[in-house]
């Protein structure tokens, strides 16, 4: 597998934004959604799967089955190839869909292959394989919170996914072992062990509030951790959205419905 060389910069802190530079006849692929702008010369086309290599020679029913296999991890049939079809380089733009960092994945320096959260891929060139990871054990498979299958991304390119707050990165020891809530993992290498584990005990367990179980990350390898998964953000949204009748829950204000009107939110 020989994927296409691109050139990158990265923009942004919080709200990033990853700019790839492309050559003639050159081409990035990328979720749908997370297209932001491109230059003139950009021909964008939508492709069944992630359009690898290895898939071209699989006739019609190997790129479906390759396709197909991306709904398991809730993505979508479909993926967007951009081409450079002019005769300069020419530029794209793929925008994170929520306030965190955007990792750029060098494949060769990770041995071929990177996992990780499902629905965390952003874009990479042409020649990268966007697969999924099956979990070969029942309790992670049970208990996963964020679910059993992973994305895999294979071959010799750049990958970029997207992470949501701020972003962590730990180097562990071969035994040395890293406990994570299951939502907060961005990827690992493909060399890392990973597994579920009960965190015990009846007052943990019901009031905690930080759920049954957490992940269990054994080394060697390296593992990227999120400081705010976008299950945990959205969680919060819902929960202080407006409620039937307009009504919404007041955080920290003792006059409730008054307060909204003192403080300005005269919405009705």
């Amino acid at each position: 597998m020989q994927a296409h060389e691109i050139d990158y910069k990265i923009f942004g802190e919080e709200m990033q934004y990853v700019e790839i530079e492309l050559d003639p006849q050159e081409i990035v692929i990328a979720e749908a959604g997370s297209f932001m702008m491109m230059e003139n010369n950009i021909q964008m086309e939508t492709i069944f799967g992630d359009g690898s290599q290895q898939q071209s020679g699989s006739g019609l029913f190997g790129k479906l089955l390759n396709a197909g296999k991306r709904v398991l991890t809730g993505e979508s049939l479909f993926m967007t190839a951009f081409l450079n079809q002019g005769n300069t380089k020419s530029k794209v733009s793929f925008a994170s869909p929520y306030p965190g960092k955007i990792l750029p994945i060098d494949l060769t320096q990770f041995q071929g292959k990177f996992i990780c959260q499902k629905s965390s891929f952003l874009c990479a060139a042409k020649g990268v394989s966007v697969g999924i990871e099956f979990s070969q054990k029942l309790g992670r498979g049970l208990f996963g919170g964020e679910g059993f299958i992973m994305q895999k991304i294979e071959g010799d390119g750049m990958a970029f996914v997207h992470s949501g707050g701020t972003m962590a990165k730990k180097e562990l020891a071969a035994g040395e072992v890293l406990k994570v809530d299951t939502g907060c993992i961005i990827g690992f290498t493909k060399d890392v062990d990973y597994d579920i584990e009960f965190i015990g005990g009846i007052k943990n367990s019901i009031f905690g509030g930080e759920g049954l179980f957490y992940a269990t990350l054994k080394g060697p390898g390296t593992v990227y951790i999120q400081s705010l998964p976008f299950s945990r953000l959205a969680d919060r949204i819902i929960a202080s959205a407006p409620r039937s009748g307009g009504n919404s829950r007041e955080e920290g204000s003792l006059l409730g419905g008054l307060g909204n009107l003192l403080d300005g939110d005269n919405r009705f």
